[in-house]
């Protein structure tokens, strides 16, 4: 669905020369130059016009279910929305809509619910993150839930539609330390819209000192998909309202060609540029002994560490309580166990408890089924001073011939308050990690 959405074909077209190499990486530096940490422009609208308040995160789930025709309870076979299909409207019969139409909030009640607070508190009484990214994932496609407006629907019928998450953007994160025993509010709405692409902005903010303070923002990209999740459904025309929404719209529309460009760029798709060539000769004369040519033989400079040593792996089976509304593994459960699993490889190998700084380029690139074993593998693909970058891969294994498929890969930046051992490739296809990695950690952080 990622290929489909961001048109991966297309991509091996822009690069068929050098020159438009070249270019990219020039625009792309560029781009950075302007994103690092934050986004320029604005990506949300300050407030709504109307107040559009949704009630707790469980009504959210709730007001979700009720408009797919969706009940509680798990059943193997999934009850069919077939006859759906029918009321699926065109393009040209949906009216526009404004961003602030979609402009909504929802609360985690984490003063008043302590059985809530149990999910959430870590052992130091903070929130844990990876609960919070399970929220904002569901949160995006209510975002979507409210953009979506079908004139000619039937009343009583059930909305023809579903909705699934093909990438984060990226997820920034501010200083303000979340507490696991504070309400936290969400806040979002739809930035940007493609024909059934729809990107939305989604921020938590919790109350300190009783003001609300900012804790993080993500971008998530969602396509809309039939009743039956078959094929492509189209969405509402997105139509600024004000001059601040038509700024935010026209940075949708830019982040989608950087996409695009970052497709093209892809370290697994051609072949690094020439600094990156400097910089992986460079690796090579750092750990190959010059007393020898025996083939293969390797130093390790010191307080350095090799890539094949600084991992963590966990295999993990799914369960139909992790499951969405089409029976498939949430993408927000796969975002929680891929951050707590990069979370311990962080904090593993600086030896102290890491900071998040920076989640970036969380793709989807396959659905997950409710029966299947999900490994978990965080790789330290590259360190900077005091800052690691954790590239975790999601492979879902099969456990009669063994093979494997990979669904998700994820990137994380997190600091630690010292210096940390550097890591080093011994490979060449580690040599790749190493400057995708790099790349990651540039985009996100800037040159340190």
């Amino acid at each position: 669905m990622l290929r489909s959405l961001i048109g991966a074909q297309k991509c091996w077209g822009l690069i068929r020369t050098r020159n438009f190499m070249e270019l990219a990486t020039q625009q792309a530096s560029a781009s950075f130059a302007l994103s690092k940490r934050h986004y320029s422009p604005p990506t949300h609208i300050k407030q709504s016009a109307v107040a559009n308040e949704s009630g707790t995160m469980a009504e959210v789930k709730q007001g979700m279910m009720k408009r797919l025709g969706l009940e509680p309870g798990y059943n193997p076979l999934p009850k069919s929305r077939e006859q759906l299909l029918k009321y699926q409207p065109k393009l040209e019969d949906l009216p526009p809509r404004a961003m602030q139409d979609s402009f909504t909030s929802a609360i985690i009640p984490l003063s008043t619910d302590r059985t809530l607070q149990d999910k959430y508190v870590t052992y130091l009484g903070n929130v844990r993150f990876g609960r919070l990214l399970e929220d904002m994932d569901l949160f995006a496609a209510w975002c979507c839930h409210k953009h979506l407006v079908l004139p000619n629907l039937p009343e009583g019928v059930h909305l023809p539609y579903t909705f699934v998450t093909i990438l984060v953007d990226r997820i920034d994160f501010t200083n303000v330390l979340a507490s696991g025993t504070q309400d936290i509010r969400l806040s979002g709405h739809v930035s940007w819209v493609g024909t059934s692409s729809i990107e939305v902005v989604v921020w938590l903010e919790q109350m300190v000192d009783g003001k609300y303070q900012k804790l993080t923002r993500a971008l998530f990209l969602m396509a809309a998909r039939n009743a039956n999740n078959t094929g492509a459904a189209p969405v509402n025309p997105l139509q600024p309202a004000n001059e601040e929404e038509k700024v935010i719209l026209a940075g949708g529309a830019d982040r989608k060609k950087k996409r695009q460009i970052l497709c093209a760029q892809s370290i697994f798709k051609v072949e690094p540029n020439d600094p990156e060539q400097t910089i992986m000769y460079e690796l090579y004369k750092r750990t190959t002994p010059t007393n020898t040519l025996e083939l293969n033989k390797r130093i390790l400079p010191p307080n350095c560490r090799w890539m094949e040593d600084s991992f963590q792996m966990s295999t993990i089976p799914s369960f139909p309580e992790h499951r969405n509304h089409h029976n498939r593994v949430f993408g927000g459960f796969l975002m929680r166990s891929a951050l707590e699993i990069s979370w311990a490889a962080a904090y593993l190998y600086c030896k102290t408890r890491p900071k998040l700084e920076h989640i970036s380029d969380i793709s989807f690139e396959k659905p997950v089924s409710v029966n299947s074993f999900i490994k978990m593998t965080a790789y330290v693909v590259y360190t900077k001073e005091n800052y690691v970058q954790i590239m975790t891969v999601a492979d879902v294994m099969d456990p009669q011939t063994g093979s494997q498929v990979t669904t998700n890969t994820f990137y994380y930046t997190f600091s630690s308050p010292d210096t940390v051992t550097e890591v080093l490739p011994r490979s060449y296809h580690e040599t790749m990690w190493y400057i995708q990695g790099r790349r990651k950690f540039e985009a996100s952080m800037g040159p340190v």
